[in-house]
């Protein structure tokens, strides 16, 4: 199917965009972006291979980001009311859902705020809690990382100077740019993926994600800091935690943590890949596994 865009209103009355993908009917992914991120693109490969396996892919933009309506001050947790929205706007009264790097967290909360409506979940690369007993969470993270949740502990005034030097850097970034722009953050194996079509398509998501200001991004960060609003013992659906050994965005401890913590979790800890390679490479394995737990 071509893709079809949309907005719904969240309970509250704020607008959400997204859009749908994939298959014309069949089961629904929902997929929680990264951050900065939006739900306006999906990459045409994955779009395929949702199609192939006759689901829908579903991406919408998550408060602040986009041209979705801030939430200032959004728990991680008040995600699963706007997911359940968005699900009841395509008449899917069950779906999976799963997040990549920062939409991860999000993923975990649909899984413990909607159990009678999330039927497996997974997370791609996906941070763990802040607080997270025995992690040493910035360990291994590139130094943009360091400091940019630095910056969030410190609190908005300091967050809000690193984002909008970093936003305003990256609102016409293109193609050729996108490579150096991460710096510390890429490994070998995402530095293999981050050229040509796949390159382009990574710029114009970070033109969209702050296309209409960075306080997405903003409100995530402040959000991973803090206590997400649900708790992870509370996941009794299938969950899968999917991390790269050599990921430098967000370290393999924190899927091996979320592994361990998550109740029932299964890991997919791959040694080869990093934090945008695992998704590029494997995202029929992701939907094969993620569709085979429910």
């Amino acid at each position: 199917m071509a893709e079809r865009r949309f907005e719904v209103e969240a309970e509250d009355g704020r607008r959400l965009e997204g859009l749908v993908a994939g298959a014309d009917e069949g089961p629904v992914v929902l997929m929680h972006h990264g951050t900065p991120g939006s739900g306006t693109l999906v990459w045409p490969p994955h779009e395929e291979l949702a199609r192939e396996r006759g689901l829908r892919l579903v991406e919408y933009s998550r408060p602040g980001a986009g041209a979705s309506d801030r939430l200032e001050g959004r728990t991680v947790g008040q995600c699963a009311e706007d997911a359940a929205a968005i699900a009841d706007s395509i008449g899917a009264e069950a779906f999976y859902t799963a997040g990549g790097s920062g939409g991860g967290p999000h993923a975990l909360a649909c899984a413990a705020l909607l159990p009678d409506r999330v039927i497996a979940a997974a997370t791609i690369a996906g941070v763990a809690p802040v607080n997270a007993d025995g992690l040493d969470w910035l360990d291994g993270m590139g130094e943009e990382n360091v400091e940019e949740f630095a910056a969030a502990e410190s609190g908005p005034e300091a967050l809000d100077e690193f984002v909008a030097k970093w936003a305003e850097q990256l609102r016409e970034i293109t193609a050729d740019q996108v490579l150096a722009s991460l710096g510390d953050l890429v490994s070998p194996p995402d530095a293999e993926v981050l050229t040509g079509r796949y390159a382009e398509h990574s710029a114009e998501g970070m033109r969209a994600a702050i296309a209409h200001g960075y306080w997405g991004w903003f409100d995530d960060d402040l959000a991973f800091v803090r206590d997400w609003g649900f708790d992870l013992d509370a996941i009794e659906v299938p969950v899968t935690i999917w991390q790269g050994r050599q990921d430098r965005f967000v370290p393999l401890a924190h899927g091996e943590w979320l592994a361990a913590n998550v109740p029932g979790a299964k890991p997919r800890l791959l040694d080869d890949h990093g934090h945008l390679s695992l998704a590029v490479a494997h995202f029929d394995l992701i939907l094969d596994d993620l569709t085979a737990a429910g």
